[in-house]
């Protein structure tokens, strides 16, 4: 990795510049500077037609106008986080401005002034413009283009998202100035955050990010479409984690997380979030993403992972593979028990149902099964009703699927766990066992087992389809299919 521009004077030499002097940076000459002014093409793109979700988001920004007529609305992309002294975390945009413009650029943020004495309101982008070759920025800082590459031009923005552009220079100061009331999606951006703070209250900025959450519940066709996109690249994911299972058995499950990694960033733009390639007992600690554990053959590997498209939705599918090819009876037992519930948690996706109707379908059948394998003592009501069955179910069922993993997370709960199941919606049913490997409460050759099996389900307007059916769910089509991926 190369530093920014270095002196060539001696004295300076391996000192970085950082910082101008007097509108100068020590070590460069007049006759460099006049030299990196000119000579370069012009290389602004035209005739540019605006990205597939351009129309989308125009009209979520039309019902978000609606919802909060005659206030001013800022919600930012976020700013790059240090990962180190000079080094930064790879970017990944606010999810509330993706679902707003479909631009994904740091530093921007879409503001919708009210219109004076009209309904509804003007929508701009504020974001950098091109880095200004005059004054040595394209060079001489460290987020000049010379350095972080090319960035589209406020008017091939505008070209491309359908919204007026500005340079987010401007903005600060605007919104020092600005009248009238004002929200602001909180959390992204500390420099807006300040300029608003006499304008803004808690309280009612909550309220805009509880909108924009709930908002998100019901996806429109691209958005089902970028979810199955994920969800195709996350089968592919899977089919190559089995074919390297021999290799991870001689080095780790890294080996596992840095396979699927490949198809991710390949495919997509990223994973959705930390790989869990939780081999042998790990499996039992839900949110194993150290990854560095032994593979060994005999065991099971719980893979939890999805691809991140381009577009930022996520997939999250979960299997439970026997790591050479075939289960053990006693692992069979347990992953047809979780497969039995996963299936009466899918048949309870439907609309019209109520949220929870999932979650209460698979715990019963895996309550009827610990029951009657002796782990705990029924009637299985009995059980349900004391939640007796959670130390070995744990989580519940599923959760809302898009742009975030666990997508709408700060809807109400009575428009999400307590409400009702429309077409549209994208959810995960993913029911468990998991027997700690120190429960002394279960017989010893069931510690260390855990199995998770979970699909991404969208409910339509007849019942439910599984977006992830591809990959095998049943445990003699799981063998079957990692034997024709083994050519076994």
């Amino acid at each position: 990795m190369t530093d920014e521009l270095t002196p060539e004077t001696p004295d300076e030499e391996e000192q970085p510049i950082k910082q101008r002097k007097n509108g100068l940076y020590p070590g460069v000459s007049d006759e460099l500077t006049a030299n990196m002014k000119s000579g370069w093409a012009d290389t602004e793109l035209r005739d540019l037609q605006p990205i597939e979700q351009a129309p989308n988001a125009a009209r979520r920004r039309a019902a978000l106008s609606a919802r909060f007529p005659g206030e001013r609305l800022v919600i930012p992309a976020g700013n790059l986080k240090t990962r180190s002294n000079d080094t930064e975390y790879s970017f990944r945009a606010s999810t509330e401005y993706v679902y707003l413009t479909g631009d994904q650029t740091d530093d921007s943020v879409l503001v919708l002034e009210p219109r004076d004495g009209a309904d509804g309101h003007d929508a701009t982008i504020y974001r950098l413009p091109r880095s200004n070759r005059e004054n040595g920025e394209f060079w001489l800082n460290g987020m000049g283009e010379l350095w972080v590459g090319r960035r589209h031009s406020l008017s091939e923005s505008a070209a491309l998202l359908g919204v007026a552009c500005k340079d987010v220079r401007e903005l600060t100061g605007a919104l020092k100035e600005a009248t009238g009331p004002v929200r602001v999606v909180r959390g992204h951006d500390a420099g807006v955050q300040e300029a608003l703070r006499d304008k803004v209250t808690a309280e009612r900025d909550e309220e805009l990010r509880v909108y924009l959450s709930e908002a998100r519940a019901i996806k429109d066709e691209f958005e089902i479409g970028e979810l199955q996109k994920a969800v195709d690249s996350t089968v592919r994911g899977f089919e190559d984690v089995v074919k390297v299972l021999d290799k991870a058995e001689a080095t780790s499950e890294r080996y596992i997380e840095g396979t699927f990694f490949l198809r991710a960033r390949v495919e997509g733009n990223d994973i959705g979030y930390g790989s869990i390639c939780a081999a042998g007992p790990h499996a039992t600690t839900l949110h194993w993403v150290r990854n560095d554990g032994a593979v060994r053959s005999g065991e099971l590997l719980l893979l939890d992972a999805g691809v991140e498209t381009t577009t930022l939705y996520t997939a999250d599918v979960t299997r439970t593979l026997p790591i050479n090819g075939r289960y053990t009876d006693l692992q069979r037992k347990i992953y047809d028990a979780v497969y039995e519930a996963q299936e009466a948690g899918i048949a309870a996706v439907k609309p019209g149902a109520a949220y929870r109707d999932f979650h209460d379908a698979a715990q019963r059948v895996l309550t009827e099964k610990l029951v009657e394998w002796g782990l705990v003592e029924g009637p299985v009501e009995r059980v349900l009703e004391l939640g007796l069955q959670r130390r070995w179910t744990l989580h519940g069922t599923g959760h809302m699927l898009g742009l975030d993993v666990h997508d709408c997370a700060a809807a109400r709960t009575e428009a999400y766990v307590n409400g009702t199941l429309e077409p549209g919606m994208v959810l995960t049913v993913e029911p468990g066992l998991y027997f700690q490997a120190d429960d002394l409460t279960v017989p010893e050759e069931y510690r260390g087992i855990g199995v998770r099996i979970e699909d991404d389900i969208l409910v339509t307007e007849d019942g439910n389809r599984n977006l992830s059916a591809a990959l095998p769910r049943r445990s003699d089509e799981v063998e079957a299919w990692m034997a024709g991926l083994l050519g076994k």
